[in-house]
């Protein structure tokens, strides 16, 4: 039997760091709007960011003013997210899971994930983000949705990652944006929005996209050739000026822990 997806979710993207940094979206300034006017969040406020990766969601609150200690357990994606914040003084990094983050009890103001919760272990995570989370602090899950179907050359671009893809739908992050999974995390009701985002990529660019995606099998992969021959046509099909946009619904789950 082979291992579940996230047996290895530690160390899957060890080898796309580069592409992630140079090719994955960033997140709204509209964030952080919507929550100081929902949860009283100030510059003030301490920020844990679970699975902070490369280091883009820590960004967002390092440029409110906010002090983010950033909770990472790939060491290349750890080491990546270092780099690439610092310059940014409020900046803590740290070796640790979501499971088990080691941070100080009932320290931390929001404790906030981007493009990662799909991976973390529920039931283990919402008793350490309880333990790690003030009284009065509020979870923040996001996810940048790569829109699947509205314009032509997304739903090319979505077929191409089902037939060449290896393990896509099995850790697809839609999979679990659903209230019947956060309102057990939550503990209760949870306030949701979305944001519009957007990539503008060349050729080169659409490749990197591609690569930085963990279920996009490798080049010594026999459905390599055929996903590089394809993404061409896709491109070549749907290209205007030599660019290709990536739309995405950005999308926000917050709330206290009950």
């Amino acid at each position: 039997m082979s291992p579940s997806p996230k047996a290895n979710a530690t160390t899957r993207f060890s080898d796309r760091v580069a592409d992630y940094i140079n090719c994955r979206p960033h997140y709204p300034v509209e964030i952080l709007d919507l929550l100081a006017a929902n949860c009283g969040l100030t510059p003030e406020s301490v920020i844990a960011d679970i699975g902070s990766g490369t280091g883009f969601l820590a960004e967002l609150f390092l440029d409110n003013g906010n002090p983010v200690v950033g909770v990472e357990p790939n060491r290349e994606m750890r080491e990546a997210g270092e780099a690439y914040l610092a310059d940014y003084g409020r900046f803590t990094s740290m070796n640790g899971t979501a499971e088990a983050t080691r941070l100080p009890r009932q320290a931390m103001d929001f404790v906030v994930a981007g493009q990662a919760f799909h991976w973390f272990d529920r039931d283990k995570t919402r008793a350490e983000f309880r333990r790690i989370l003030k009284d009065d602090g509020f979870v923040v899950l996001v996810w940048n949705d790569r829109r699947v179907d509205s314009t032509p050359f997304l739903r090319d671009y979505e077929d191409l990652l089902q037939r060449y893809a290896t393990d896509y739908n099995e850790i697809n992050h839609k999979n679990i944006q659903d209230p019947t999974v956060f309102e057990p995390f939550f503990g209760g009701k949870f306030q949701e929005a979305a944001f519009d985002n957007c990539q503008h990529f060349d050729f080169a660019g659409l490749m990197g996209r591609l690569h930085s995606s963990s279920y996009v099998p490798g080049k010594d992969h026999p459905n390599y050739a055929p996903l590089a021959a394809r993404a061409r046509e896709v491109f070549d099909t749907h290209q205007v000026s030599g660019v290709v946009n990536f739309e995405y619904d950005t999308r926000v789950y917050y709330g206290p822990m009950l």
